[in-house]
């Protein structure tokens, strides 16, 4: 059974297609019937920035921002800015999808700060006590016809993820969803990469 109340985060740098898919996570809240609210945080208005979205999703939802160790869920399109928001929001026992494909945030390209290696992403994810799944999301997406749909090929992962847990929402309104936000051009590539996703996980959930 759904719970009253369930917090996400999404992570990237701009362009990755953050903003839709916190968009997308909102309008499958709503098909379930919960009041949601999305606030969105840009360290940069630029193509390359980062940006990540709070998602508060309950059965009455007062402020759009998460408050420390609060998300239920991490979706990190970005891998080390979804860490930056797992270690001070992810709450202990929440869950994680990690996109592995890089993009040099700003900080890190001006050297006032370090990336990390993938494995020590996936380390510190782990020392966070998450569930998660990881994996080049933006490789599955290329792979399904546009390297845009990488935001929903981490959609696809979570919603496997998130599989007999008291989530607001399953596999199926997910899907209504993305159908409901993404352009119809582009529709049959963001499904192909949804299932992608989607499969990935539960490959990595099955070991």
């Amino acid at each position: 059974m759904a719970r009253d109340e369930y917090y996400l985060m999404v992570a990237g740098v701009g362009g990755q297609g953050t903003v839709l898919l916190s968009r997308i996570i909102g309008d499958a809240a709503l098909m379930k019937g919960y009041h949601v609210r999305i606030g969105e945080t840009f360290g940069a208005a630029m193509r390359g920035g980062s940006v990540h979205s709070h998602i508060r999703i309950g059965k009455e939802v007062l402020s759009p921002l998460l408050l420390e160790d609060e998300a239920d869920a991490v979706l990190a399109i970005e891998p080390l800015e979804g860490l930056r928001r797992a270690v001070v929001y992810l709450k202990p026992g929440g869950v994680a999808v990690i996109n592995t494909r890089k993009i040099f945030p700003i900080d890190v390209n001006f050297g006032v700060a370090r990336y990390p290696k993938i494995e020590e992403i996936i380390d510190a994810f782990n020392k966070l006590g998450a569930t998660y799944v990881y994996g080049d999301f933006t490789e599955l997406a290329e792979k399904a016809g546009t390297a845009r749909a990488t935001n929903v090929a981490v959609l696809g992962a979570y919603a496997r993820l998130i599989e007999g847990t008291d989530a607001p929402f399953d596999k199926e309104t997910l899907i209504e969803a993305v159908k409901g936000r993404v352009p119809s051009k582009w529709l049959e590539a963001n499904l192909k990469a949804f299932e992608s996703g989607y499969k990935l996980a539960d490959e990595q959930l099955k070991k």
